[in-house]
Order: structure tokens, then sequence, then C-alpha cells
């Protein structure tokens, strides 16, 4: 099963989503609904006592509920309850809420978004750079943002090719890149920029973008160059890679007599151009 991770935003709230291309459906975080429905403090007892009732009323829709890991607040993949756009709807009808009626639409134009991006990629770009302007954050930034991307999607597609398996061989690699160039793992980065499910990049300055983009362009020109066996050859080439931009992050501070690495985030993202 090709799977793909992501955040949807409803309104203020953020649902971990899983895309299966083979069978064009996506998986949806059954706790996360949940508490956009309930608006509960607890939602994992709201979905427990919620299972044990339809159980005992015969229901089926707790029983085909299926399971998946996906990014907890800690940043580690664990397993949580999800269900496809027909159990959750299904699922909805048992839950009392005044969100359930706009929360099936928003189902149904996600859903309808996906379409349209498999069949043009730009439109899902030009809606992330919309989402960024919403937020507030400069073109500037939105810029560095998305060659960002462009520079992650060559390394992992250059890691496929050698032979490193996505989830957490990526995560591994991403890691050494990150301890080689700022200095810290992506936990501690996130954990020093006040951050839990948020993404490191999304809070990271022009600066950092830059220096990130270097650590992941010099690592995915080595290993073109040198061809690396699978993961642990690999991991020598992520570790080097990122050191070059580390080296440059050093010298740069030398220069400026400031940090490079901040604790400024999206809280205020006028403020990550500075």
């Amino acid at each position: 099963m090709n799977e793909k991770y992501a955040v949807k935003l409803f309104e203020e709230y953020k649902i971990r989503t899983k895309w299966d291309s083979e069978k064009e459906e996506y998986y949806y975080s059954v706790i996360d609904v949940i508490a956009v429905l309930t608006e509960s403090k607890r939602p994992r007892k709201y979905w427990s006592d919620l299972k044990n009732r339809l159980k005992s009323e015969g229901s089926e829709v707790s029983e085909n509920i299926g399971r998946l890991k996906m990014p907890a607040n800690d940043g580690k993949m664990r397993l949580t309850d999800v269900a496809t756009t027909k159990q959750l709807l299904r699922l909805i009808q048992s839950v009392p809420s005044p969100k359930a009626e706009p929360f099936k639409q928003w189902l149904a134009q996600v859903g309808n978004e996906r379409i349209e991006e498999i069949a043009d990629p730009e439109i899902a770009m030009q809606r992330a750079i919309d989402t960024y302007r919403k937020k507030g954050y400069s073109e500037e930034w939105i810029t560095q943002r998305m060659r960002s991307i462009e520079t992650r999607k060559d390394l992992t597609a250059e890691w496929n090719r050698v032979g490193v398996n996505e989830g957490i061989e990526y995560a591994i690699l991403t890691d050494d890149i990150s301890k080689a160039w700022s200095g810290m793992s992506t936990k501690k980065y996130k954990q020093y920029k006040g951050l839990k499910k948020e993404g490191l990049r999304d809070n990271m300055t022009n600066m950092e973008l830059i220096l990130n983009m270097l650590a992941e362009a010099s690592t995915t020109e080595i290993s073109k160059a040198e061809n690396p066996d699978g993961f642990n050859e690999s991991r020598d080439v992520a570790k080097r890679g990122g050191s070059i931009a580390g080296n440059a992050r050093r010298e740069i501070e030398q220069e400026t007599g400031k940090s490079v690495i901040t604790r400024k985030n999206s809280e205020n993202p006028e403020l990550l151009d500075e």
C-alpha cells in the first residue's frame, strides 16, 4: 500500500490523514475527528466509550475501523484508529455535534481536491501557497518554502533510488542531516522552537530554510555521485551532506555574531523574515 502522510485543516483543527494511492482512498485519524466534533479534552476516552456503546447496540462501524501508524505528538509513529470517508460519515451520525454537517462538507471537499491534485500537481502547490498567505507568511518566505519542498522531493527520490525505505529509515537519515547542519535532531529542534504537532520547516526562518535546503541538496548530489548501497551507506552520505551546511552555518555565525538557529516560529510568521 503506497501511503502518503498529511495533515488536513478543518477550521483551526488538524486532522491526520493517509492517502492510499492504490485504493485511491483517504484514511483519517478517528481520534482527531472525535476531537473536532466533540471539542472534548479527552477524545480518546470519548471514542473508547462510543466504541463500547456502538458494539452493545450491534453496530458494525467500530468493528470495521482499522489501525495505521501515524505521527504522534512526540514525533514518533504510533498506531491509531483510522476510518475511510464512508466509515466516518456513518460514525458522525453517532456523535451529536453542531459541526457534523460542516464536517461532512469538508470531507467531500478534501476528496475532490485530492482528485484534482492527482490530475494536476500544480494545483496542490498553489493551494499550499494560498494557505501560507492566509497565515501571514511573506512572499519571500513562501518562495523559499516552495523551493525547500522541491529540494526534499529530489532527496527522497534519490533515497528511493538507492534502496532506502520510507518511514523509519527516512526519519533516521533526516535526523542525521539535521544534527550535522544544525547541531540538533529534528525532535530537539522542534522542542527548541516550542513546537508539538507543527511541521519544523513551516517554522524556520529564511536562513534556516536555506541552510536546510543546502544540507539536503548536498546530500542528494553526493548520493548521485557515489551511489551508496541502501540505508547504512546512505547514513554516511547524509552526515557529510549535512556537514556542508553545518560549516556554512558556523561561518555565517562567526561573521554576524549571532546564531542562525532561532526560537522563532509561525506564531509570528512576519518574524521569520528577520
